[in-house]
């Protein structure tokens, strides 16, 4: 396995999905590759309660950052006290992770740049140029910047220009 450069490892559990949730998170993201998988064996299967020789965990990266998937049972699930941030550039990246992302997702659990993955992990998609607008010296600019957000499920950049104009 490669020797891996960062410290902190954000490690997502799932039921037994964490192979297809892989599979689903690296074809979204450049840069993106699995670095291994290892099965359960027959001891780790018995204590676990997990089939003998299915996936135990994946290590793997998006876009570089390094993420390991474990298929632990039914017993946690995601929720919103955790979410992963994707930084975007554009309205063009805004609208592609958004659209990726939330394939199959849960509509409901949709505002303010927010969304529910198929897998019930949450992401933010969040445009950098909103960051900027908020935290700008004008903060009346801020609050308006703010109300936009607060109506919105997927940001749109023109419409928070637009809220940053007055």
């Amino acid at each position: 396995m490669p020797a891996i450069a960062q410290r902190i490892t954000p490690f997502l559990w799932f039921d037994d999905q964490a192979e297809e949730a892989v599979a689903f998170y690296t074809s979204i993201f450049k840069n993106s590759t699995v670095l291994s998988t290892a099965r359960y064996t027959p001891e780790a299967a018995r204590a676990a309660g997990r089939p003998a020789n299915s996936v135990m965990v994946v290590s793997f990266q998006l876009d570089g950052q390094a993420f390991t998937a474990l298929n632990g049972g039914p017993i946690f699930k995601f929720n919103e006290a955790v979410s992963l941030v994707v930084h975007c550039q554009s309205q063009k990246e805004v609208d592609y992770y958004w659209s990726r992302l939330s394939e199959g997702g849960d509509p409901k659990a949709q505002q303010c740049g927010w969304l529910k993955d198929r897998f019930g992990l949450s992401w933010q998609v969040v445009p950098e140029r909103s960051m900027e607008l908020l935290t700008d010296p004008d903060h009346e600019k801020g609050r308006r910047v703010m109300a936009a957000i607060l109506e919105m499920k997927k940001i749109d950049v023109a419409g928070l220009e637009r809220a940053a104009a007055g």
